[in-house]
């Protein structure tokens, strides 16, 4: 599904860096910048960073080729789809899937919350991958990914819906395009931060989308979503922040080894009819795990209706 918030802009010369718009004082602004990103210390061979680069445009290839015959299919047939292609995309780059189904987890690996909210914090264009690979769902991303060289198809046929973040004109028509998804019976994924994070630190839960699972009469399912060396520790190598470009993410990605994405579903949240307190409950669920996430940082961050 798309909205009329879809235009794209991005820097001339530089595929995949986007262009600074206009900033209302709700604007989401991430307290990392480049400077957070450390490269690992275990480097992939020049093999298997071969055979990544074959394997990559190769599986997009066939990915949105198959896509166009399974949108007209049944929703179930769908939803087992992008599961399917999204872990082949992450395995094509090399990263490993890890699933937590934690605490009131238990089957939505199979199904996700059915016709519900996926709220998750943010780190990279990759989170959407992540994400669909344990729950599928349609996504809300920043109108600039959709027109973005090559992982723009793949976000325009999972359906991905398109947001402008400087225009809260159009904030209200996005909302409403996800409530339209909730209420048929689609689960939709919202990265509520409203921008990347490079992983060690998070924002603030914006909660403008929390009431549409309000309004559609859903649940709301938290994840939490991290990146892994081979050691266990944090990663921030994949993460999309600052100046980075497509490129940059993608590259520092290929060139690593043992990295590892993790999935770790929360308890499925419901509702008394407040947004702000549903927002602020998921962030907390999110956020309260210390080994994982440091909220470093996110003190000056406003909420956004």
């Amino acid at each position: 599904m798309t909205t009329a918030a879809t235009t794209a802009m991005t820097t001339a010369g530089t595929p995949g860096a986007v262009a600074v718009p206009d900033r209302h004082s709700w604007f989401p602004v991430s307290g990392c910048d480049t400077s957070c990103v450390r490269p690992g210390e275990h480097r992939a061979g020049r093999i298997r960073r071969g055979r990544r680069m074959v394997a990559l445009p190769l599986t997009i290839g066939w990915v949105l080729a198959i896509g166009v015959v399974v949108t007209a299919a049944p929703r179930r047939f769908r939803a087992a789809y992008l599961r399917f292609a999204a872990r082949r995309l992450l395995a094509a780059l090399g990263l490993r899937l890890d699933i937590d189904r934690g605490i009131g987890g238990s089957g939505a690996v199979d199904g996700g919350a059915a016709g519900g909210l996926i709220v998750a914090n943010h780190i990279s264009f990759l989170d959407i991958l992540a994400v669909a690979a344990v729950s599928p769902a349609h996504f809300v991303a920043k109108s600039e990914v959709i027109a973005w060289p090559v992982i723009g198809l793949v976000t325009r046929s999972i359906g991905v819906i398109g947001l402008r973040r400087e225009s809260l004109r159009e904030l209200p028509a996005a909302v409403d395009a996800v409530r339209a998804d909730l209420a048929a019976g689609d689960s939709v994924g919202v990265f509520p931060e409203g921008t990347t994070w490079c992983g060690r630190g998070g924002g603030r839960f914006r909660p403008a989308f929390f009431q549409a699972a309000i309004d559609a009469q859903v649940p709301v399912r938290p994840m939490v979503v991290s990146f892994h060396t081979s050691t266990g520790d944090i990663s921030t190598e994949p993460c999309f922040i600052g100046a980075d470009s497509i490129g940059d993410t993608l590259r520092r990605v290929m060139l690593a080894k043992g990295l590892t994405v993790r999935v770790q579903l929360r308890e499925l949240q419901f509702s008394d009819g407040d947004r702000r307190e549903l927002a602020a409950r998921c962030e907390r669920i999110v956020f309260g795990v210390p080994d994982l996430i440091d909220r470093r940082g996110t003190a000056g961050v406003a909420l956004a209706a």
